[in-house]
């Protein structure tokens, strides 16, 4: 599981200027590294929420499916195999982790969770803005 604190490090450390670490764990903690990492994970999930309207539209709000929300939740793991991961010291697509498929399953199944958690959103908007209709 990650430590949203080291995404925090690592986020803090790239504004620094710091793009690539051997290991993410070896430096010092910055201050409030957690609160960072966690509102980073956040945004960014809302970030590819927004890329699911994006590329759907409002429509899938009406209609929601879960392909659509399933393709961008698998999608985004393509974010931490390609760019967090490697820029943290554990290589591509967590190559160089002490167990790299298991880390790779967790990152997979977590994006597809992440999926399923935009796939209900969506009917949860849904049946509110049909109740407000009323």
């Amino acid at each position: 599981m990650l430590d949203y604190g080291l995404l925090g490090r690592w986020l803090i450390l790239l504004a620094r200027g710091q793009y690539r670490h051997l290991k993410i764990a070896a430096p010092d903690p910055a201050p409030r590294e957690r609160l960072i990492g966690w509102a980073a994970h956040y945004l960014i999930g809302i970030a590819f929420a927004a890329v699911l309207l994006a590329i759907w539209g409002l429509d899938w709000l009406h209609s929601p499916r879960v392909g659509p929300a399933l393709i961008v939740g698998i999608g985004s793991v393509a974010a931490p195999f390609l760019i967090m991961q490697p820029g943290m010291g554990l290589g591509i697509a967590a190559h160089h982790a002490p167990r790299p498929n298991v880390a790779r399953l967790n990152t997979l199944l977590t994006h597809a969770v992440f999926g399923v958690g935009l796939y209900v959103a969506g009917w949860v908007l849904r049946l509110v803005q049909w109740r407000g209709a009323d």
